[in-house]
């Protein structure tokens, strides 16, 4: 082959040579380019600026604009200079395995004398700054498995000889110089040299123990993590982030505030207290609305249900071990000899309603005029998480979802997906998140249904965002997830963005036509014949659980006014204001404002400190004066100053912001 074409983004084609790499083509279309050009991609694959070409190819040069590409790349880098430095500085040391991570990367290793500390970061972090100073050119090799198992025998390095011997003969195996005198073992790419690098813009964060190969049966190895980014700012912001979410911490504030606590005696599950459980029950009070009026029927089901359902609706392979699993019938204990059989009937406690609703749909004979039928089931559910996955509120073994499965004909689907993401994005209004994403996760590897199938379910879902009324903003983000659908459809999930820019996947909702006739589900049709539903499965909220504490994290405990738990304070500056303030309370509480009194012979500015710390949103300080004249000082939470009103005033005040936003309108 006499010359390579290579098409470029714009359309024009270039005729180069064999070996020809991206940045010479970058430095032919140009010094700029050439500069900014850190890789490319070639065919879509993301590759090393300094590769060779060695066929017809599209390519598209990948610059610092190219966030995500160049995050990767960086990431990446920043491990190898991690592992790099460390054997450096302790030799000996044997490295493993370091990818990067969704904000930085990190490296495992084995060390010869110690595990590693946090006091050794600083000195690891000023040798990753050396390296980086050398511009160390990052060259590509291919090797055959033999090479690397002898290398890494030779070198002592027994994690990755291990690893080395089990990867396939016939796969091109590639190994990345730093210089000439340091190499790992890594698919690449990699920015074209270490100076490409901004040597402020990485942080190592912090050290821990990890098994090799992720098995507690294995040598325990030292994990240094560390966080990078393209520049300066870019670390800074997040460093900032970090520092906010600690500030944020759902945990700390619901002890703060008096919200919940979790214990040892009930592992993954909640204790709600008074305070925690009013912002509980006004939430559920809003979504219960929300539902009615959108004209869900809601349902409760049972939360032990017969093994056997959950084997037909395909749950049991897919769930099994992170059910809780029971006997139907306990032996008799006064037996001494009684066994459970290993044939005896078992129970679980349902990690999900969907089976369920199904039941109820099948119950009596459903016609194409009764759908959609849309069930609703704020439904208490049990998974088996492993102890180390458990996160305060966010992850727990017991859960409450804002469940719902919509029964559709297949002319209704795409009209009643539109409705939901309209319903789900005035919610998220509600409760003040205005930034968030639509991705579309599309069929996995191992699934069940025929591809026509999937191809349908997934048209149909894309079909539903555009035609929604959610803003050109929402649809601009649209984007699609190879791989990631459930295992029987197709989803759309929703990604909201917090006020401190970190992103969690809450609300979704999936197109299912597999556990209608998995579960055998029918209606009979216009035809007189019986045909499957299609089913939605969707939530909103996801789990109440973790999106209160989502909520917690996103307001810092500042929740709007009608979801605060205490919605104003009424505190006394002289004890002779103590039947005025009582007063007060008396007529707030009238207009369902959710108060308190506190008339301890305390100074007003400590309780003025001591409820702006509980997030209390309203305090009306009232003394002698006030009483005399029927008003009140209104002090906000986070305000240096105060406001002076009638008592009516400030209860026809605090009464409408108290009042949630559905039944504002």
């Amino acid at each position: 082959m006499d010359t390579l074409s290579i098409t470029l983004p714009d359309g024009s084609v270039r005729n180069v040579a064999p070996g020809t790499t991206p940045a010479d083509i970058a430095a032919a279309i140009g010094p700029g380019l050439a500069k900014a050009a850190i890789a490319a991609r070639v065919d879509g694959e993301l590759r090393d600026i300094m590769r060779p070409l060695d066929r017809d190819a599209r390519l598209a040069l990948v610059t610092q604009r190219d966030e995500a590409d160049a995050l990767e790349l960086a990431r990446h880098d920043f491990a190898h200079l991690l592992a790099e430095a460390v054997q450096n500085l302790f030799p000996g040391t044997q490295i493993t395995f370091g990818p990067a991570t969704d904000d930085g990367f990190y490296y495992d290793f084995a060390p010869k004398d110690r595990p590693f500390t946090d006091e050794d970061l600083p000195a690891i972090e000023a040798e990753m700054r050396r390296l980086i100073a050398a511009d160390k050119p990052l060259r590509r090799e291919v090797w055959t498995r033999e090479q690397l198992i002898a290398r890494w025998r030779e070198q002592g390095e027994t994690f990755k000889a291990e690893w080395a011997a089990e990867l396939p003969e016939n796969e091109e195996l590639t190994v990345y110089w730093s210089g000439g005198d340091w190499l790992d073992m890594c698919r690449g790419p990699h920015l074209a040299s270490t100076g490409k690098l901004d040597p402020a813009a990485f942080k190592l964060t912090r050290v821990s123990g990890a098994y090799w190969r992720g098995d507690q049966k294995n040598a325990m190895l030292s994990r240094i993590y560390g966080t990078g980014w393209l520049n300066k700012k870019q670390l800074d912001q997040h460093l900032f982030r970090l520092e906010e979410a600690a500030k944020r911490d759902h945990r700390k504030i619901g002890a703060e505030m008096d919200l919940f606590h979790l214990q040892s005696e009930a592992q993954g599950s909640v204790f709600w207290h008074p305070n925690g459980f009013v912002l509980w029950r006004q939430l559920e009070a809003y979504m219960r609305r929300r539902l009615d009026a959108a004209d869900y029927a809601e349902v409760k089901t049972p939360q032990l249900m017969d093994a056997r359902q959950w084997e037909q609706s395909g749950h049991w392979g897919k769930y099994r071990e992170n059910m809780f699993v029971v006997p139907d019938e306990v032996p008799n204990t006064e037996d001494e000899g009684a066994v459970l059989s290993g044939d005896a009937d078992l129970m679980a406690l349902k990690p999900m309603n969907c089976p369920a609703h199904v039941l109820i749909f099948k119950q009596g004979i459903k016609s194409y005029r009764d759908l959609p039928i849309r069930m609703a089931e704020f439904g208490c559910c049990h998974r088996n998480e492993a102890h180390g996955a458990l996160h305060g509120i966010m992850r727990v073994r017991q859960f409450t979802q804002d469940d719902a499965h919509i029964f559709v004909r297949e002319d209704q689907l795409v009209e009643e997906v539109r409705k939901f993401c309209e319903l789900l994005d005035s919610v998220y209004a509600d409760l003040g998140f205005t930034d968030y994403a639509v991705k579309l996760a599309l069929r996995p590897e191992k699934r069940f249904g025929s591809d026509d199938m999937w191809d349908q379910a997934e048209a149909e879902l894309r079909e539903a965002v555009m035609s929604s009324s959610l803003s050109d903003a929402i649809k601009d983000k649209f984007e699609e997830l190879p791989g990631e659908g459930a295992f029987y459809a197709p989803k759309l999930e929703f990604h909201l963005t917090d006020a401190i820019g970190r992103t969690w996947q809450v609300g979704t909702i999936q197109s299912d036509r597999v556990l209608p006739e998995r579960l055998d589900a029918s209606y009979v049709a216009e035809d007189g014949q019986r045909h499957r539903p299609i089913m939605l499965h969707r939530a909103i909220l996801g789990t109440f659980e973790r999106f209160i504490g989502i909520l917690i994290e996103h307001h810092a405990g500042r929740f709007p006014a009608w979801l605060a738990p205490v919605q104003a304070v009424v505190a006394t500056i002289v004890s002779d204001a103590d039947d005025y303030a009582l007063q007060v309370a008396a007529d707030l509480r009238k207009a369902g404002i959710r108060v308190e009194t506190d008339l301890r012979n305390e100074k007003i500015n400590y309780k003025v400190r001591e409820h702006s710390l509980a997030k209390v949103p309203n305090l009306l300080v009232v003394g002698k004066r006030e009483a005399d004249e029927g008003t009140v000082a209104l002090r906000r939470l986070g305000s240096q100053g105060q406001e002076m009103l009638t008592l009516g005033a400030a209860i026809e005040m605090l009464r409408f912001e108290g009042t949630a936003p559905d039944l504002k309108r």
